[in-house]
């Protein structure tokens, strides 16, 4: 089964304008398959693969002098000293889409890029497929279905058990790429860190019960937290601010970059078990939220998403600030239930109220099979 990414035109388009192009994003998240498909008369050259990283490390002059005619370079993290060979071969012979790098993890990668190929190199990034992506390739899934698949393509290309395939990613994911970014003493108190994560995905992140909860303290859950954001398995959503004389909730809110992840973290293994699950509305909101989240980098953008939330308890789930006119806003709020209730729009319509900021879109999105607007609202049925 093939799957149009939407980063895809993004991606030729920058490829037309620098000499690299770094697209990163977690693994199995499609970023190989997207830029072999891009640049197929480029070689492609996997870091992961021992020879081919021990050839780069050993030797980089050699490694470049081989490839100076450009490539895909794979999991460029693996190398981070060939971003300085890069630098070097593209200012001697500056051309437009010379080298495109991959990577899975952003800490270490994003160091190196912004020392090496400072104005040199477009960024972008992959996440897990889309709700519209896995449509247009006829995939018409059910809401819950969703939830559980996650957006990984490999779990809807292959018909793959999400249950197996998602412990088997977690597995690997625990065992090889945090031994890769950081020295982990217990592995046993970040794997319970990451489950207890997940069932707090929607909410508004509190570091300090959070490590309580393990057993670790306040700079460890920190830490790993940061571990989560660099891998891109968590997406932090920070609050709104604005000048309208009430208190505002000042932390992030946590939510897990494929909700398919989140639900098997928390023990969902299966369609049915979500349809009674205490945490199927916060899960609902989750996927949402990241396919507000993928629109904005799929089309090469930095997400201008925050949540509103004050002391009074009126809380509107997305203020959006791209895709709407400059100095506007666009208000979302996520309902997971199926059928549509008119007292859903007054956060809406109460924080429309207060804000000094003209406001050009509103929704709602639900877990119905309708779309329409109700009252200048435009009530979005992800069923549809």
């Amino acid at each position: 089964m093939q799957f149009r990414r939407t980063l895809l035109p993004v991606l030729q388009q920058r490829a037309r304008q620098f000499p690299v192009v770094t697209v990163t994003g977690p693994r199995q998240a499609g970023k190989t398959t997207l830029c072999r498909e891009a640049f197929g008369a480029l070689p492609y050259v996997n870091l992961e693969r021992p020879d081919h990283r021990d050839f780069a490390q050993a030797d980089p002059a050699a490694f470049m002098a081989r490839y100076s005619g450009g490539a895909v370079l794979d999991e460029i993290q693996r190398v981070p000293a060939l971003l300085s060979w890069i630098q070097v071969a593209v200012d001697e012979h500056r051309r437009a889409g010379q080298f495109i790098l991959t990577g899975s993890h952003s800490f270490d990668l994003m160091r190196g890029v912004s020392q090496s190929l400072a104005g040199r190199t477009a960024l972008l990034h992959l996440l897990p497929m889309s709700i519209n992506e896995l449509r247009a390739a006829g995939l018409q899934l059910g809401v819950d279905a969703m939830i559980v698949r996650g957006g990984y393509p490999r779990i809807h290309a292959d018909r793959l058990d999400p249950a197996t395939t998602l412990a088997d990613y977690f597995a690997t994911y625990v065992e090889r790429d945090l031994r890769q970014l950081a020295e982990l003493r217990n592995l046993d108190e970040f794997r319970r860190f990451v489950r207890l994560a997940a069932g707090r995905v929607g909410q508004v992140l509190n570091l300090h019960s959070l490590g309580n909860d393990v057993g670790v303290s306040d700079h460890t859950a920190r830490a790993w937290l940061s571990l989560l954001e660099a891998s891109f398995v968590v997406q932090l959503l920070p609050p709104w601010f604005a000048n309208i004389g009430k208190r505002l909730i000042k932390s992030p809110k946590l939510y897990f970059c494929d909700t398919g992840l989140a639900a098997w973290l928390i023990g969902i293994q299966r369609e049915e078990q979500l349809a009674s699950h205490p945490l199927r509305g916060s899960l609902f909101e989750n996927l949402v939220v990241m396919e507000f989240v993928k629109q904005a980098v799929h089309s090469g953008l930095t997400p201008a998403l925050h949540y509103y939330r004050d002391s009074a308890g009126v809380e509107v789930d997305l203020v959006v600030e791209h895709g709407v006119p400059p100095g506007q806003l666009g208000l979302v709020e996520i309902k997971a239930g199926q059928t549509f209730r008119p007292e859903w729009l007054a956060p809406l319509r109460r924080l429309e109220q207060w804000v000094e900021v003209p406001v050009a879109r509103r929704m709602l999105v639900y877990g119905g099979n309708e779309r329409y607007v109700r009252e200048g609202v435009e009530v979005v049925g992800l069923g549809v």
